[in-house]
């Protein structure tokens, strides 16, 4: 294209050139022959004015004497009765002649060498090829700075959306002072923020899932165990139903991920049993703690309802449990309590505690205080969110989690699915 660019221009250049070139051609060596027959005229008629008035004051008229009335020309002065006088060197070749006859008869004839005319033409004609040559000069630095100011740009978004092919969805952000140009990269940059917003919706995906389905796999995989060692019927039963309770949570699990279905305005917000997601919790974790040589209990106000996602709450308590397994120490607490219209599930260990480097930034994503994921209590901040409520640290050492819910519906237009009254 950088070749072509400049192949155009100077095409464009030498076609103007070569009109008005040949034109001021023709125009200037017209200019110059008629200036030359008129140089000729006006001198033809200037001596013979001389020589009229040296007729008619009796003057001798001599070759010497007006020698220098003719500058570098040839002249013949024709006197009645008289020897023809010439003044200077007779040309040889093709000359330019003029006449002029005087008051008594007498007749001038100037004449001068055509070569005076065609030295003039060539001068001229050099001066005109040289302006021509410079113009063409100055059309290819045009075109080459042109062009590269078009290439350039061109190359850059190329390799931008080269790099967008290959997976980097870094925007640029660079602009050429080009509407067009500048219109492509806005439109790339745009295209780049997109894909990174896609890439990383898509790589969170991948995380949250990996670590929501990794704990209720690990629980099934205790209670098929369990199922595996035992030859008692009723324990079967038992650890059956439990499984089963597991498959529904991991099936949940995996439709909250691929819907997306995280927020309560699409009704899936209900009011239930907190003791039921607790007993339940309490019961899938208490094998794993049994094996730490460890302790879970549950103690706090019995009986209490709450509006959520039991399979999210369920969630947010799994992730709280399994960060006291891994980071903490000593008997695990599950209390529940009242404060204003809010049910709190605290769960609390004898460990030493969060760092007091992390602090706040514990429910950030990739913060972890050991070699864990660190996405664990970040999921879980999200979920306690997506359902209304919160989730805090009330304490760092012994650590304190706090899982705060509504005790009363969202508010939604009469008629709107989910629509619940007040639970008392």
């Amino acid at each position: 294209m950088r070749r072509r660019l400049i192949n155009s221009t100077l095409a464009v250049v030498l076609v103007v050139i070569a009109v008005f070139g040949v034109s001021l051609v023709i125009v200037e060596t017209r200019t110059i022959s008629n200036s030359a027959h008129e140089r000729v005229d006006s001198e033809a008629v200037r001596l013979v004015s001389i020589v009229n008035s040296r007729l008619l004051t009796d003057q001798q008229i001599t070759s010497d004497i007006l020698k220098g009335q003719v500058a570098e020309r040839y002249a013949v002065i024709d006197i009645p009765g008289r020897h023809p006088i010439e003044v200077g060197t007779r040309p040889s070749g093709d000359v330019i002649r003029a006449d002029a006859k005087g008051d008594r008869g007498e007749i001038v004839t100037v004449e001068e060498p055509q070569s005076t005319v065609t030295e003039e033409v060539g001068r001229t004609l050099l001066i005109i090829g040289a302006v021509a040559a410079l113009a063409v000069a100055a059309a290819v630095l045009l075109a080459v700075r042109q062009a590269n100011r078009l290439t350039s740009p061109l190359t850059d978004l190329a390799e931008t959306a080269e790099r967008l092919g290959s997976g980097d969805p870094r925007p640029r952000y660079k602009r050429y002072s080009v509407p067009e140009l500048d219109r492509v990269a806005d439109v790339l940059d745009g295209s780049a923020e997109r894909i990174a917003r896609m890439l990383t919706a898509e790589r969170r995906l991948a995380a949250d899932a990996s670590h929501q389905l990794r704990t209720p796999l690990t629980a099934l995989s205790m209670r098929l165990e369990e199922i595996t060692v035992t030859e008692d019927l009723d324990t079967v039963k038992e650890e059956a139903t439990i499984a089963l309770t597991q498959v529904e949570r991991l099936t949940d699990v995996v439709e909250r991920l691929l819907t997306n279905s995280r927020d309560p305005r699409t009704g899936s917000a209900v009011a239930f049993d907190l003791d039921e997601v607790i007993k339940q919790q309490i019961e899938e974790w208490r094998p794993a703690y049994r094996s730490a040589g460890r302790a879970i209990i549950n103690s706090g106000k019995q009986h209490l309802r709450a509006v959520g996602t039991p399979g999210a709450v369920a969630q947010v308590l799994a992730a709280l449990i399994e960060n006291s397994l891994m980071h903490g120490g000593g008997t695990v607490a599950l209390r529940t309590r009242v404060t204003g219209n809010q049910a709190v599930i605290e769960v609390t260990d004898q460990g030493p505690g969060v760092p007091a480097d992390l602090g706040a930034r514990i429910f950030e994503r990739t913060i972890s205080g050991r070699n864990s994921t660190g996405i664990g209590l970040a999921v879980a901040r999200d979920l306690a969110e997506a359902d209304g409520g919160r989730l805090e640290m009330l304490q760092p050492k012994p650590p304190v989690f706090g899982l705060f819910l509504s005790r009363t519906p969202l508010r939604r237009p009469s008629g709107e699915p989910g629509a619940e009254h007040t639970v008392r």
